[in-house]
């Protein structure tokens, strides 16, 4: 029996998703391929709130992250860091051989506005980057980011590239309206996809920074990329199957109405808490800085982790994640991305309540 997956990524594929993937390939130079990259603009301008275009990679989102670094830093950057993935970051910037600031957290607690501006009033002169996490898979916490936005605005030389890979369709981001000189994501998320795919948009001022770098590459050139995005095409060759099942679910979230998307996601996520409560466990992050995408349960209870996460499995074929890093078997990951519905939520949480009756 096939499992069924509630980890925070990649999350389960719909049939739908995976009969457009079986379309008849084309020539990635071919006037249908331009026809498929210009048909998705539209929607996806619409999601990243930008009449920017918005560029595909054929890569994970890191591809783009490191990008990130190596098309705008020419100062230093300021590393936003407060889980796994963020901190991740920073050691992707040093080894960038960049300067790299911290601005940390613990895991579990926001980024907050007073910190980034004491950080960038300190550094002054000496960065001109901010990378930001907008949601921290590792601890399920969601970073303030409309507030964290507007610290960044105050000092106009920096630019900001935020990662919404895991809260991308789930709630809305107006990269324009914010202020966002990159916002990126990934295919394996919220939109429910196969792996090997990211998205990614930059404001003109990032691309103006851009041509001005000497060493950003080739594979991550964002210049690279616009001169293409003008032809609609892409600067290396694109995996034209999962393209293909981007246009289908940016047409399925089209048909469902964007706040009823993320309607939907709010009320999942809002099971999930409520079943966290009723459990006696507790949240990980920070009371008013959760994740609408996953829950990050906190073990108070001392359970076995590894036992409940095999077990239930093995009994309903359902998959959780058993907590990431250094917070591993101290929690669990329940996420709620993608397709799932109130229905498919009630039924994992009802086969938790009856493996957590066997195991405690």
């Amino acid at each position: 029996m096939a499992v069924k997956l509630f980890i925070p990524g990649p999350v389960e594929v719909s049939e739908r998703t995976y009969r457009a993937m079986c379309k008849p390939m084309i020539g990635h130079r071919s006037q249908d391929f331009k026809d498929l990259y210009h048909s998705l603009q539209p929607y996806l301008q619409q999601l990243f709130g930008t009449p920017r275009p918005v560029y595909i990679s054929t890569s994970s989102a890191w591809g783009v992250m490191e990008g990130a670094i190596r098309n705008l830093v020419v100062k230093g950057v300021v590393n936003c860091m407060n889980g796994a993935f963020s901190d991740k970051w920073h050691d992707v910037s040093v080894r960038c051989r960049k300067y790299a600031v911290k601005c940390q957290s613990e895991w579990g607690k926001p980024i907050r506005a007073e910190q980034l501006y004491e950080v960038l009033d300190r550094e002054k002169g000496k960065v001109d980057v901010v990378t930001l996490i907008h949601n921290e898979t590792s601890t399920g916490t969601l970073n303030p980011l409309e507030e964290l936005c507007a610290v960044v605005k105050s000092f106009p030389d920096v630019l900001l590239v935020v990662d919404t890979v895991s809260s991308f369709s789930v709630m809305p981001i107006e990269m324009e309206k914010l202020g966002i000189d990159v916002m990126l994501t990934g295919s394996q998320k919220a939109l429910a996809l196969p792996p090997g795919l990211s998205l990614f948009a930059i404001s003109e001022r990032a691309l103006e920074r851009a041509k001005c770098v000497p060493d950003r590459g080739y594979y991550f050139d964002f210049v690279e990329f616009e001169k293409n995005a003008l032809e609609k095409m892409t600067p290396s060759t694109p995996c034209i199957s999962l393209i293909f099942a981007l246009k289908d679910k940016l047409e399925e979230i089209a048909e469902e109405g964007l706040q009823n998307r993320y309607h939907r996601h709010l009320t999942n996520n809002m099971l999930l808490r409520s079943w966290v409560k009723d459990q006696g466990f507790e949240l990980f992050p920070e009371p008013g800085y959760e994740s609408r995408s996953l829950v990050c349960v906190r073990n108070n209870q001392n359970i076995d982790v590894p036992t409940l996460v095999k077990t239930l499995q093995q009994k309903y074929s359902y998959q959780i994640d058993g907590g990431y890093g250094k917070i591993k078997g101290i929690t669990f990951r329940i996420s709620n991305m993608g397709n799932e519905t109130p229905e498919t939520i009630t039924q994992l949480l009802s086969a938790l309540d009856d493996v957590l009756l066997m195991i405690r």
